[in-house]
């Protein structure tokens, strides 16, 4: 088996970061900030060295501007439904993920918001000089990712965020994919607000991911319930991170987040990056020329690690499922819940076979898919 799905969910997991949730549960697995006694403490404290590391990542200044969140849709909505207020004009790209499009299209076709979606180029990247004629004025907020979750082209976001602050308006980068692949700095980079998923590059489990919203910025949250401060209040409270943390958090996921953050502070993002682009370096230079593959990827020095393509006379589904049922090998087929951005790519109807490299993968696993993909484009293989 060869798993090439890793911008879905990453695979395998540092072996740390299974230990320290196996762990936890046994050691004991109580409410962090509900309780007083000694397990409660623990896992408060083992929640903080989890935002002190996302902090260190992201050059954070201030940890408790982190939030957990069950996922990144939940960070984009409660962002994206937290700042805005009617009459609010968006300028987003057709590249964003559902997560983005899906709550802006809501409150679009609600009447609430005027939304502006700017078009990439053929190989899904958007450019800032398009970027700079969407934002006027009247701008509220743009939201845009750090990279395309369909063909992997990194976005000019930090010449965006610099360009909107410039122009005073609020900067929202979803981070779904490149977090913990492509450097971020909150401060030097001027974002306002920034939604991250566990469970992808950061190479933690499901169920985990978070926002960080930079001081200063009014968001209503839109989760109310318990937090275990103020509980003899009636309202939300104001502070952060509890005004965005009702409930129960994923604490097992969380401290499992961590342990794959650490693995990645201590072996340097940029080593990561390398690695990811070395693997697509080799299915790039086996399958950009070839006549009855196209390429909808940018190549890997503009890429956070993703080949997507589409083979001559059939549909993606077909072939990812010929991938996994002939080859085992582990791929992601169809619109990749990024709709529009197959509508400006010209692939919605047959999707794209999208190969995302992980840091675990190896030479081999690529030499065995290139060779795969050949054979199904020339015909050659056996159901």
């Amino acid at each position: 088996m060869i798993y090439l799905d890793n911008a879905a969910t990453s695979w395998p997991k540092p072996p740390q970061v299974i230990q320290a949730m196996a762990d936890f549960m046994k050691r004991g697995c109580a409410n962090p900030g509900r309780s007083a006694h000694e397990m409660s403490r623990q896992a408060d404290d083992a929640i903080f060295h989890t935002r002190e590391l996302l902090a260190e990542l992201f050059h954070i200044a201030d940890p408790m501007r982190i939030a957990f969140m069950p996922n990144a849709t939940y960070g984009l909505n409660m962002a994206i439904h937290g700042v805005l207020s009617n009459g609010a004009r968006v300028v987003t790209t057709m590249m964003e993920h559902n997560s983005v499009l899906r709550p802006l299209k809501t409150l679009e076709n609600e009447g609430r918001i005027h939304l502006e979606l700017i078009e990439p180029d053929k190989m899904g990247r958007i450019s800032l000089q398009s970027i700079k004629r969407a934002v006027s004025g009247s701008t509220s907020l743009v939201c845009m990712s750090l990279s395309s979750n369909v063909t992997g082209a990194i976005m000019p976001f930090a010449d965006a965020a610099k360009y909107c602050r410039s122009k005073d308006v609020l900067f929202l980068l979803d981070a779904s994919q490149g977090a913990g692949v492509v450097p971020i700095d909150v401060e030097s980079m001027c974002i306002d607000i920034l939604v991250f998923p566990g469970h992808k590059s950061l190479l933690g489990p499901q169920g985990t991911g978070g926002i960080y919203v930079r001081e200063g910025i009014p968001l209503r949250p839109i989760i109310q319930g318990g937090t275990g401060s103020l509980s003899d209040q009636l309202t939300q409270p104001s502070v952060y991170p509890d005004a965005l943390e009702s409930g129960t958090l994923n604490v097992p996921g969380i401290i499992g987040l961590g342990k794959g953050v650490s693995y990645i502070l201590d072996t340097g993002i940029e080593k990561i990056y390398l690695k990811k682009q070395q693997l697509l370096e080799l299915l790039f230079s086996a399958l950009e020329n070839d006549e009855r593959i196209t390429v909808f990827s940018p190549p890997p020095e503009q890429n956070s690690g993703i080949l997507s393509l589409s083979i001559e006379g059939m549909d993606s589904a077909e072939a990812g499922y010929i991938l996994n049922k002939s080859f085992g090998i582990y791929v992601r087929n169809g619109l990749h819940c990024a709709p529009c951005a197959h509508q400006a790519l010209g692939t919605r109807n047959s999707g794209l076979v999208r190969i995302s490299p992980g840091y675990f993968n190896d030479e081999s696993d690529i030499d065995l898919t290139i060779k795969a993909i050949q054979k199904i484009a020339g015909g050659m293989y056996r159901e």
